[in-house]
């Protein structure tokens, strides 16, 4: 069985100051919902109104974690390379020279893998102490 939803005939006009309005849309802006009028429906009738929190604390590190991502997917992408260079000549005389390329990539990488752990390490330790105070 269909059950067909009733359409909404009713109207209900309210007038409000701008700063009442302004007040209004900011706490529609943090809901779930996705147009006012279902916000205030949802208010009006009681229903639950679910309220996104958004810890703008925390913006610097996800900032500074989106760019240690992107670092640590530079290095993955230089290493895949370097490493299907040398797959692809094995056995070939300039197979000695990948390697030592390979070395010597493995050795500019090095410093950015260890500033990515750190950084993280950096990051985890910082998120560690924020849960530890907030269940205190």
């Amino acid at each position: 069985m269909n059950k067909q939803e009733e359409n909404r005939v009713r109207w209900l006009n309210i007038r409000l100051k701008l700063d009442e309005y302004k007040g209004l849309e900011k706490k529609f802006s943090k809901t779930s919902f996705q147009t006012m009028s279902e916000y205030h429906r949802a208010l009006l009738l009681g229903d639950p109104v679910t309220v996104i929190h958004r810890d703008r604390s925390m913006d610097d590190v996800l900032e500074e974690l989106a760019l240690l991502r992107r670092e640590l997917n530079f290095v993955g992408n230089n290493l895949n390379q370097a490493v299907r260079n040398i797959n692809s000549v094995h056995g070939f005389p300039d197979t000695r020279l990948w390697m030592d390329l390979l070395t010597l990539i493995k050795g500019k990488l090095e410093p950015s893998i260890t500033e990515i752990k750190e950084g993280m390490n950096k990051y985890t330790d910082l998120w560690s102490q924020k849960l530890k105070a907030e269940k205190a």
